[in-house]
């Protein structure tokens, strides 16, 4: 049987405006609008499933309309969707701006449902965390739900992704040696260690101090220069794939999402890294926040002679 992932985090229903021409402040732009499945930890689920990996989705949303299609929709992607429940709070939602290049120029996360994954529906998902390959969570779970699951996923590599800084401040004092790898940005790594992360020689020791704690791996995003894989015997810069930028939306999660399915073959931290840089690139030059027709064989088509 073909090694699984475990997903814990959000699922929402995303809401992206984009602004025709270069975005003017405090008044109305011209653009386009849209909307379709989202969340952190939904997304990673379906970049992970669409890639082929079998993945359980351990997540909340509401008894409503949104629930049902963001449900249908991604199970359909290929997503086990038998650890998602409902509650009588409304599915989450993720509001986006872009500019007119597709860059984000603010949004707003309303995720209350998430609030919901409890330490008791993530026990409901033991004997899959037990034999699963890898076991990843969003930074929407509270401390007493991520505190459970790193318990419970002992002796499975779990990858922790902040999701902002908030988040990460909220539950930096979970992250030690039941952690395998964070996925964090510049930002995101400060607000987890306390430390400066403006420089690279600042990352560097930032994720020091991680390793410290007996965290194996931390992967550092630096934006359009790429990212630093971390470890304690050294560090690796991986450049971002040349692309088209679409839009932006989505394109960690593709990014992480690829990540575990690579691990999942059996390919190393880095050559699973480059892979899902590669992911990201596709990802940003679609206007989809998870591209439907992303394939391992397009991933390595556009790595080349890198894959």
């Amino acid at each position: 049987m073909q090694t699984s992932a475990v997903v814990i985090g959000g699922a929402n229903l995303d809401f992206k405006a984009r602004s025709t021409a270069k975005a003017t402040a405090h008044t109305s732009n011209p653009g386009r609008a849209s909307m379709g499945p989202g969340g952190v930890g939904r997304n990673i689920a379906e970049n992970i499933a669409r890639l082929g990996s079998p993945v359980h989705l351990v997540s909340v949303v509401g008894s409503d309309a949104i629930g049902d299609t963001l449900l249908e929709y991604t199970a359909a992607a290929g997503v086990n969707i038998d650890h998602v429940a409902r509650t009588a709070q409304s599915t989450g939602t993720y509001t986006a701006v872009l500019d007119a290049d597709g860059e984000l120029i603010i949004a707003i996360s309303d995720m209350e449902a998430a609030a919901e994954i409890s330490a008791d529906l993530i026990e409901e998902a033991t004997d899959a965390m037990a034999v699963a390959g890898v076991v990843v969570i969003d930074g929407n779970l509270s401390a007493d739900a991520m505190n459970r699951t790193l318990d419970l996923a002992d002796g499975v590599p779990v990858i922790f992704e902040p999701v902002s800084v908030p988040k990460a401040t909220g539950l930096k004092h979970l992250i030690d040696h039941r952690v395998y790898a964070v996925t964090p940005n510049r930002d995101e790594l400060a607000a987890l260690t306390g430390l400066p992360a403006g420089t690279d020689a600042n990352v560097r020791a930032a994720a020091r101090a991680l390793h410290g704690r007996g965290i194996e791996l931390v992967w550092v995003r630096l934006g359009e220069r790429g990212s630093m894989l971390c470890t304690a015997d050294g560090i690796v810069y991986i450049p971002a794939v040349p692309t088209v930028i679409e839009d932006v939306t989505g394109a960690g999660d593709a990014m992480l999402g690829a990540f575990c399915h690579a691990l999942l073959d059996g390919e190393s931290p880095e050559q699973a890294a480059r892979f899902g840089h590669a992911a990201a690139a596709l990802t940003i030059a679609s206007v989809r926040t998870v591209r439907p027709d992303l394939t391992v064989r397009l991933i390595k088509d556009l790595l080349g002679d890198q894959a």
